[in-house]
């Protein structure tokens, strides 16, 4: 018989007065119950399984982001891995290594480059925007109205205010130190999950396969390789796509001189990857430090962006992405709206792939089709 844990208690039968409820609290018999050190031992371990539960649920969206983002950028990458794979003797984690390793060269080139540059040209922003005020107010039509409403005083104090915020006990470094630590941390888990997916995908595609009854693996494999085939493409083009955006960006700030130019670069491609809807929302920030730079290099960064936006919405994306998605404008914009107000920028990174996929299931399992008639007969 195991250890017990013995409790003692008196039972109290009501309020009573301070001397009457004394005398019953001496005379009134003591109990013991024994508690079994193992039951005991599962009310604490159900207690910390219920902790764990609640946080994971808590943290479930951000889990869950993390996660599709990392099969995502699994998908774009396993082209490449195979590749070098077949290259370096069927080695598969030779091969993921290699991409991974160049990866990081390039990002580390990259900053090398480009972060010297941003910081410079933030040291210089303050100044050039107080002088860009002042031509303006200059501007034909609506100067005199911003003249009139003191628009350069606004911005000259609220410039001068600066310091003053971050010096106070609520200060913005702080925020920020904790979102690039935050930013940095879910940046290691999504690494993390790409490789994890480069490595053991085919294992764990091998078990899923397992599961699947036998009557229906030609069916889910199929259903497979179009989900692959769709999902890989789509993120491999929309990486493309969004980088030649950072680029041109990077290319004509740099020549226009705009501020922060390299950190527009990356805000740019980044909200590329958004379809439809992200190229124009990544480009304000742009237009917005050109005119801070002057008048005229905010008119042409405004009159570049939209060039660009249309070539990249007519021609660039429609032969790199639309053929792997073959899906309508509308329907594309419709599935990253309803992404978007679904699950954030990662709803809509997921919902035209998806979309996509659905509808090659369904045209290579309706009835009628050619290959399937093919394997029937």
């Amino acid at each position: 018989m195991g250890a017990t844990i013995s409790v003692q208690y008196r039972p109290v039968a009501g309020a009573r007065s301070d001397s009457s409820a004394e005398s019953r609290h001496v005379n009134s018999p003591t109990r013991e119950v024994d508690l079994d050190w193992r039951s005991v031992a599962w009310v604490l371990v159900a207690f910390v399984a219920l902790l764990a539960v609640t946080a994971l649920i808590r943290g479930a969206p951000r889990a869950l982001a993390v996660l599709a983002v990392g099969t995502l950028l699994a998908l774009a990458i396993d082209p490449l891995v195979g590749r070098l794979t077949r290259r370096m003797g069927g080695h598969r984690a030779l091969g993921v290594g290699a991409v991974m390793l160049g990866l990081l060269i390039a990002f580390v080139v990259a900053g090398a480059l480009l972060i010297p540059r941003a910081i410079d040209q933030g040291r210089d922003l303050s100044g050039e925007t107080d002088r860009v005020v002042g031509q303006i107010e200059e501007l034909p039509v609506i100067g005199d109205d911003l003249a009139r409403a003191g628009t350069a005083d606004a911005v000259r104090r609220a410039i001068e205010s600066i310091p003053d915020r971050l010096e106070g006990e609520d200060t913005p470094l702080i925020g920020a130190a904790q979102t690039l630590a935050d930013g940095l941390l879910v940046g290691l888990f999504t690494l993390l999950i790409t490789v994890s997916l480069l490595l053991d995908g085919e294992r764990l595609l091998r078990g899923a396969r397992r599961v699947v009854p036998v009557r229906v693996r030609p069916q889910a494999d199929r259903l497979g390789r179009l989900a692959y085939v769709t999902f890989g493409k789509y993120v491999a083009g929309s990486l493309l796509v969004a980088g030649i955006a950072g680029l041109a960006v990077l290319a004509v700030g740099m020549v226009l001189r705009v501020p922060l130019t390299p950190l527009l670069a990356i805000w740019v491609a980044l909200f590329d990857l958004v379809p439809q809807i992200g190229g124009a929302a990544g480009g304000i920030p742009f237009v917005l430090l050109g005119f801070s730079k002057s008048a005229t290099t905010g008119v042409i960064c405004a009159v570049f962006f939209i060039l660009y936006l249309q070539f990249e919405n007519h021609i660039l994306s429609p032969m790199v992405v639309g053929r792997s998605v073959k899906l309508s404008p509308p329907a594309t914009m419709t599935a990253a709206l309803i992404g978007v107000s679904a699950g954030g920028v990662v709803g809509a990174l997921l919902a035209v792939p998806v979309v996509a996929a659905a509808k090659a299931a369904y045209i290579e399992l309706r009835p009628g089709n050619p290959d399937e008639t093919e394997g029937g007969g």
